[in-house]
């Protein structure tokens, strides 16, 4: 089986306010329990995580063993302030403050960085980038700090100039990447990052009722054909699902993302292998 390279123990993949609810005051071993099982009943032994501002997958990283599992989490997520990632992790203002909490980071177990350059996507507005970008100057600085202090670095980005400054700042891996075009695709290949697209973060919306579907289907489609062309240019490629994302189950949530995978570029052995080469370079990095 393939690895769950993009995941959040925290959440539970049908409420976000409630996963808060149940673990701001603290890590819930029950409810972290409760996914780790689903992960071993699908046989998925490997998990990395996004982070999270409450500790849970600190504690994750603690339990993981008992279960089989290689979990790799960089504890909490980090962003700057006023931009969006509050809801994964922690803020800064300066390069120095950044750099105070890669150490707290490491201090506390984290095994990489994750930097949030970029807002998420509006699904009541057509898929819109919300919020600002961050600069691609300071993009490039903070990678290159979090690489000088030892980390690997995976990025939250979406639009197509952002993923071009994270790929070109060295980001070792730029996770959801939507609304990209061919200039984008092509600094991902050059700069050997891999992409992580978790595609069902918007296929499973479809037909929900939550979000509009004529909105959810115009992105999907536009994730279908950037997909296709990452795939031709030869991209690394990697399965990620946002596991604990809204209808993106723990365990189920990879294998949606693999069939999401199979059903734009067609199942085969050369789409697994390539699944495979980029998972290994996940791990080799992170």
């Amino acid at each position: 089986m393939f690895g769950e390279c993009h995941a959040h123990i925290f959440m539970n993949g049908y409420d976000y306010h409630q996963a808060v609810r149940d673990q701001k005051n603290g890590p819930v071993d029950s409810l972290i329990r409760e996914h780790f099982e689903a992960y071993c009943e699908k046989g998925i032994t490997y998990v990395r995580d996004g982070g999270d501002p409450y500790g849970v997958s600190k504690r994750a990283m603690e339990l993981a063993p008992e279960y089989g599992i290689t979990y790799r989490t960089p504890v909490f997520a980090l962003h700057r302030e006023g931009h969006y990632g509050g809801i994964v992790g922690r803020s800064f203002s300066t390069l120095g403050q950044f750099r105070v909490l890669v150490r707290e980071l490491k201090a506390q177990g984290g095994q990489f960085v994750k930097l949030m350059t970029t807002g998420i996507l509006d699904f009541d507005r057509n898929g819109e980038v919300t919020g600002e970008k961050l600069p691609g100057s300071e993009v490039r600085a903070l990678v290159e700090t979090a690489h000088e202090m030892g980390f690997s670095v995976m990025t939250h980005t979406n639009g197509a100039q952002a993923v071009i400054e994270a790929a070109e700042a060295g980001a070792d891996s730029i996770e959801h990447g939507n609304f990209q075009n061919e200039e984008s695709l092509s600094c991902i290949k050059e700069k050997k990052a891999v992409w992580v697209p978790t595609l069902v973060t918007v296929r499973n919306l479809i037909g929900d009722g939550r979000f509009p579907d004529d909105s959810l289907r115009a992105i999907w489609q536009v994730q279908q054909k950037t997909l296709r062309l990452g795939y031709e240019k030869g991209v690394y490629l990697a399965l990620g699902s946002d596991a604990g994302a809204y209808r993106v189950l723990h365990g189920q949530g990879l294998l949606d993302e693999y069939h999401a995978f199979c059903e734009v570029l067609t199942e085969s052995e050369e789409l697994r292998e390539r699944l495979r080469e980029g998972e290994r370079k996940i791990r080799e990095k992170f």
